[in-house]
């Protein structure tokens, strides 16, 4: 049997089965222990599985905390992302802008850049970017309010979304890997998400390191539907490397 075809019976026998042994597989499948572990190490290095002593566990989807509550995480990560992100972005551009601590924090570092044109989801986005008054063009999008993240969504957002053409949609996500591509742990939020990136010419997504190889539930787009990906630093090499296959830029 081919190690591909192994590993793809491995990988539906953790999904059903939570857990597996590394001397149970290599008595199933007639191989040593050690042709296992690599089979494992494979399945890992893809963001399949998570990998533990002795064997290899099921890959626990990521969730998210209340906005507030992710506003004090990874501030030095949040600040660096903005930093670039600035960088990546020309006077006059107009933006779809998704909500979450990082865009937030990214706000403050667009409020630099003169002309812009910014449609969002985000009451603080709106907030802040708006204070600077004629500077910029803010467009709050309408539609049901969640207190939590401080954000609209549902039905009459991406209604509204429709209405708009933007040069780029900048996205924050929970997780990025390569088999999932970027990922929320909010379905109403990739929904939306998702709606930005089909109104806009590219999609940049911003993503701090810990989230990558990570998955969460709810896909945003495929890794190779990423324009330009935004970190605080270099992605692991097999996200690297599907991104260079597809044409897309690390900022």
């Amino acid at each position: 049997m081919r190690p591909k075809e192994r590993q793809s019976i491995i990988l539906e026998q953790i999904r059903r089965e939570n857990r597996v042994d590394v001397e149970d597989l290599a008595e199933t499948f007639t191989v040593s222990a050690e042709t296992i572990r690599r089979d494992l190490d494979a399945l890992a290095s893809t963001g399949a599985i998570h990998r533990v002593r002795g064997g290899a566990k099921r890959l626990k989807l990521a969730t998210e905390n209340s906005l507030t509550e992710r506003m004090g995480e990874h501030a030095d990560a949040k600040g660096a992302i903005a930093r670039k992100l600035a960088g990546v972005l020309d006077e006059g551009d107009t933006l779809f802008m998704d909500t979450g601590s990082t865009t937030l924090a990214c706000a403050t570092a667009l409020a630099d850049l003169p002309g812009m044109t910014v449609i969002t989801n985000a009451l603080g986005i709106a907030e802040q970017l708006g204070a600077q008054g004629r500077r910029h063009r803010v467009f709050l999008l309408g539609g049901r309010y969640g207190c939590a993240n401080h954000q609209t969504a549902g039905p009459m957002v991406i209604e509204q979304i429709a209405r708009f053409q933007a040069d780029h949609a900048v996205l924050t996500v929970a997780a990025v890997d390569t088999a999932g591509g970027a990922m929320d742990a909010d379905e109403a939020e990739a929904e939306v998400a998702r709606a930005m990136r089909a109104a806009a010419k590219n999609t940049i997504v911003l993503a701090n390191g810990a989230k990558m190889g990570r998955r969460a539930a709810f896909r945003v787009c495929r890794l190779g539907e990423i324009d330009v990906l935004v970190s605080d630093m270099a992605p692991p090499p097999e996200i690297a490397a599907a991104l260079q296959a597809a044409g897309a830029q690390v900022a």
